[in-house]
């Protein structure tokens, strides 16, 4: 019986500040970064995380923003390639709930003995930024943004320029705002 390939993940957004230990930059064919996906701070979600203003600690109703990626042929972006066991794989797959776990093996290039996979933007984490935006309730956290741009920058001045020549940063505006993880749901002792 032969051994399974192992599975890898592409980390394009904050993934790539994350997972900086035990990486390799690779570039990912055919996509733009963009912030296409987000988190409506009005849910409460056992286990996932909401935002609170900096200067009084409220939570308001904001659609909380973050990278995705959307198809571009003319496009090739950056981001760190990372072996990931199968637990991990199920833990990421948790925590990216805005997102669809895609196989981008065929569109990474000089690919890995294995499987690449990547987090594209679900339809319901696409459409909470729609209604965000249309709204005008869409906005990026500062924090996040800042997270990104420090791991691409890590990665070395070329990988960093060629981060922010293949994403749209500008689309949205930037809140200081305070990640609060909140508990997973449980029976209280």
């Amino acid at each position: 019986m032969g051994r399974l390939s192992p599975d890898f993940v592409f980390g394009y957004g904050s993934l790539a500040r994350d997972l900086l230990a035990d990486v390799e930059v690779r570039r990912l064919r055919g996509y733009r970064r963009v912030f296409g996906v987000a988190a409506d701070n009005s849910e409460q979600i056992p286990g996932y995380k909401r935002y609170r203003l900096a200067d009084d600690g409220a939570y308001p109703n904001l659609y909380v923003a973050f990278l995705d990626i959307v198809e571009d042929p003319g496009t090739t972006i950056n981001g760190v390639l990372a072996p990931i066991d199968p637990r991990a794989l199920a833990d990421l797959d948790r925590r990216e709930r805005n997102y669809d776990r895609i196989d981008v093996t065929a569109a990474i290039d000089s690919p890995p003995d294995g499987r690449v996979w990547a987090y594209k933007g679900s339809r319901e984490g696409r459409d909470r930024l729609e209604a965000g935006a249309t709204s005008g309730a869409a906005v990026v956290q500062r924090g996040y943004l800042d997270h990104v741009h420090d791991g691409f920058r890590r990665l070395g001045q070329a990988e960093y320029d060629l981060f922010v020549t293949t994403t749209d940063l500008d689309s949205l505006p930037l809140a200081d705002l305070e990640r609060v993880d909140l508990p997973p749901e449980g029976p209280r002792r």
